[in-house]
């Protein structure tokens, strides 16, 4: 256990790297380093006194890492993480399997302590992240027939928080994480589909005065046609960030750029702004499938019905489940 943690001049980061970061960066990941390298020597020494076989090394491991950390969660220092991070590439690089999976356990059992700083709603979103099935997650939204300890969250805060964490990831230009992407928007929708008034719920109304040009548009191609393998082929490719999903137009594939250059505005007609639109993203194309279907229900919208824009909704949610999980 002695060689898991660096213990040489600057814990183990060479020196030409240090030369590269500037003082404040290389003042904040030294005292991380320092605090990594603390921490790391009291579960040493805390896992030198238990005795275990090789089964439940792994579980001493955490136990330990849960011991130590939960002492000192308040006082880490601001490069702490930093410096851990730093600390996993170098023990992948050394190719030192036991020292990159103590880091590890270190690294999640402080994010494990942080999350449960945050507000509840957000724990919630956190544990409905790390549940593959819809029945589960419904159980958790519901709070019935689970054996977990759930904080107390409503329904109408987890879903306004889904969405915001969804506003946040679509508005960039790019998307890195298309399955944590996938899991925000089946939390929101779960969520809203759950309260009173389910999708429509006015609870769920983002403050939308326009709709977004680029979902209108592939929504209207999608209702111009039948229901049926045609138009799910279409949802999971724009879901997957291909065709109107893709985000640089450049790299697409050919048949990305065909389907792309024959669709220009509302049902293949040109831009309404005679600008490109941007590339239609998943949690904004339910949000505007559910605006469109609440004009439905009111009568200010015509040329489509209720149950073609309720089978886009739910084979939508079918596609993103396959997705996340």
């Amino acid at each position: 256990m002695g060689s898991v943690f660096p213990v040489d001049s600057g814990f183990g980061f060479p020196e030409e790297e240090l030369e590269k970061w500037d003082s404040a960066k290389y003042e904040a990941i030294l005292k991380g380093g320092e605090q990594v390298t603390s921490v790391l020597k009291e579960m040493v020494k805390l896992l030198e006194d238990m005795e275990m076989d090789e089964a439940s090394e792994a579980a001493a491991v955490e136990l330990a890492a849960q011991g130590v950390i939960g002492k000192r969660v308040d006082e880490m220092e601001a490069g702490f993480m930093m410096a851990l991070d730093y600390m996993i590439q170098l023990a992948e690089k050394d190719q030192d399997d036991q020292r990159k999976s103590l880091l590890e356990v270190i690294k999640q059992t402080v994010l494990d302590h942080l999350t449960k700083k945050c507000p509840t709603h957000v724990q919630v979103i956190g544990l409905l992240c790390r549940t593959p099935g819809k029945e589960s997650r419904h159980e958790l939204l519901r709070r019935k027939g689970t054996k977990v300890h759930l904080p107390g969250a409503n329904l109408n805060d987890i879903a306004n928080q889904a969405d915001d964490l969804l506003e946040t990831m679509e508005s960039r230009t790019s998307i890195p994480d298309r399955k944590l992407l996938a899991r925000l928007v089946l939390i929101r929708e779960e969520a809203r589909g759950m309260m009173g008034g389910g999708i429509l719920d006015e609870r769920n109304d983002r403050g939308l005065k326009t709709l977004p040009e680029a979902e209108v548009n592939f929504l209207a191609k999608l209702i111009a046609l039948k229901p049926g393998e045609t138009v799910l082929e279409m949802i999971k490719n724009v879901m997957l960030g291909r065709d109107e999903g893709a985000e640089d137009p450049g790299s697409d594939d050919e048949h990305s750029k065909n389907r792309r250059s024959t669709s220009g505005g509302i049902a293949g007609r040109g831009s309404v702004t005679g600008r490109k639109p941007r590339p239609v993203r998943p949690g904004m194309f339910l949000e505007t499938v559910s605006k469109v279907l609440g004009g439905v229900y009111s009568g200010n919208v015509s040329g489509m019905t209720a149950q073609h824009l309720e089978w886009v909704h739910e084979k939508t949610l079918l596609i993103l489940q396959e997705m996340a999980f």
